[in-house]
C-alpha cells in the first residue's frame, strides 16, 4: 500500500503528542513494507531527520509557528498550499492520504486534490473546538473565522479518527457524518510496569510552554502547595514561546530556588524525572488526550490534572486511583490536589501500578495502528 502522511511537525525534530503518533504510524507502515511518504514543515537545517523506510519531505520552512503564545495562520495556511500543489502533482500515486485535521488547511487541500486523484482520505481529530472556546483562544474575529474553518474541514468526505471520547462527541455535535472511530490509545512503551523510586517530594511537567498549558497557574498551584511542604521541588520539561514568562512568575512567586526549568530534553531523561517523581502536574486548560498520564503510571507516578470542558485528559484520571483530578483552575485548588496526591504516597503508587497494569494493554499504541491499518485496507475510494 501507498501511504502519504501529512503533518506541520515531525518528531524529533519538534516534540509533542501529535508527531509522535505520526512518527510512530509511519515507522510502523514501513515496517509492515508499506511505500510511506511523510510531508511536513522544515522544522531543522539541513538533512532531515531519518525515518527508517519512510521518505520525508520538507514542503516549506517551518518559519515562526507562535504568535504571541498562539499558533500563527500563516505558517498552516503556506503549509496547506504546498500540499495541494504536492497532492494535485503526485496524489495519483497513493492509495492514502492520512493527514492530521489540525491545523485544517493541509486537511482542505487533501480533501480538493482528492477529487482529481482518487485516494482515500483519512484525518486524525486530536481535539474539536467549540465556537464559545475559538473566540476565547483567538478573538471575535479570527476565532470565528477559526470556527468557520474547522466546520469546513468538517464537511470535507473522509475516515475520522478521534484520539478521545471528548473529541468524538464534540466532532459529531459540530456536524460530521461520516465513518469515524475513537483510537484505543497512544502509549508506545512497555506493558509491564517498571516502578521508579521516589528520593525526595518532587513534581514534574513536561510538554510545551504555550499559553493553553497555563504554566503561570501551575507555578502558583505549586507555591501554594509548597507552603504545606515546604520541601517540594518542581522540574520543567519542554521548550516553547511562554518559557520566559514562566520563569518570571517563578521569581515573582520566589520560588525560583525550588524550580528547575529543564528544556528539551531526551524522551529517557523524562521518563526517568517521570520515575522519580511523587506526582506529575498540569494546569493545562486543553488537551486532547494527556498522554503523559499514562506513561507516569507505567513508573508508578500519579497524575494532577484540572477538570474543564477542553481537557480529555481528565479521562484518564481517577481521583484516588491513579492522582487527582482538581475541581477549580485556581492555585488553591491546584496546590490541594498536588499535596493530597504527594502526601497519599506509596499507597497511592500502589493504586497507580494496578490502574496502570488494568489498561496499559487496551491503551497501547499498536492497538490504534491495528485500528487504523484495518481501516485502510477496509475503505473504499
Amino acid at each position: 500500500m501507498r501511504v502519504c502522511l501529512v503533518y506541520d511537525h515531525l518528531y524529533p525534530a519538534t516534540i509533542g503528542g501529535g508527531e509522535r503518533w505520526m512518527h510512530d504510524l509511519a515507522l510502523a507502515l514501513a515496517s509492515a513494507e508499506h511505500e510511506v511518504t511523510y510531508l511536513t514543515m522544515r522544522h531543522w537545517d539541513g538533512e532531515p531527520p531519518e525515518l527508517p523506510g519512510v521518505r520525508v519531505i520538507g514542503l516549506v520552512p517551518a518559519g515562526s509557528v507562535y504568535a504571541e503564545g498562539r499558533r500563527a495562520m500563516a505558517p498552516p495556511a503556506r503549509f496547506g498550499v504546498a500540499v495541494g500543489m504536492f497532492l494535485l502533482r503526485h496524489g495519483s500515486r497513493f492509495d492514502v492520504v492520512h493527514t492530521a485535521a489540525f491545523p485544517y488547511f493541509p486537511l482542505l487541500a487533501a480533501g480538493i486534490a482528492r477529487r482529481r486523484c482518487g485516494y482515500r482520505l483519512f484525518a486524525d481529530w486530536y481535539e474539536v473546538w467549540s465556537r464559545a472556546y475559538w473566540r476565547r483562544y483567538a478573538g471575535a474575529v479570527v476565532g470565528t473565522v477559526g470556527w468557520l474553518v474547522q466546520r469546513a474541514c468538517i464537511r470535507v468526505p473522509h475516515r475520522a479518527f478521534c484520539i478521545s471520547r471528548l473529541t468524538e462527541r464534540r466532532l459529531l455535535e459540530e456536524g460530521f457524518r461520516g465513518q469515524h472511530a475513537v483510537l484505543p490509545g497512544l502509549y508506545a512503551g512497555p506493558v509491564e510496569p517498571s516502578p521508579g523510586t521516589v528520593r525526595s517530594p518532587l513534581v514534574v511537567f513536561a510538554g510545551r510552554h504555550v499559553k493553553e498549558k497555563r504554566l503561570p497557574l501551575l507555578l502558583q498551584g505549586f507555591a501554594a502547595a509548597r507552603r504545606r511542604c515546604p520541601d517540594l521541588r518542581l522540574e520543567v520539561y519542554g521548550e516553547g514561546p511562554e518559557r520566559r514568562a514562566a520563569e518570571h512568575e517563578a521569581e515573582r512567586l520566589a520560588i525560583g530556588d525550588a524550580v528547575d526549568f529543564r528544556g528539551r530534553r531526551p524522551q529517557a531523561e523524562i521518563e526517568d524525572a517521570f520515575g522519580r517523581a511523587a506526582c506529575v502536574a498540569s494546569a493545562s486548560e486543553r488537551e486532547g488526550y494527556g498522554l503523559i498520564v499514562v506513561e507516569a503510571a507505567a513508573r508508578g507516578t500519579p497524575s494532577v490534572v484540572i477538570a474543564g470542558d477542553e481537557n480529555a485528559s481528565a479521562e484518564l484520571v481517577v481521583d484516588g486511583v491513579n492522582g487527582a483530578v482538581a475541581g477549580q483552575a485556581t492555585p488553591v485548588s491546584l496546590g490541594a490536589a498536588i499535596v493530597d496526591v504527594v502526601r497519599s504516597g506509596d499507597a497511592l503508587r500502589e493504586r497507580t501500578l494496578v490502574w496502570f497494569a488494568d489498561n496499559a494493554d487496551d491503551l497501547r499504541l499498536e492497538r490504534s495502528l491495528e485500528l487504523v491499518t484495518r481501516s485502510y485496507a477496509g475503505s473504499s475510494r
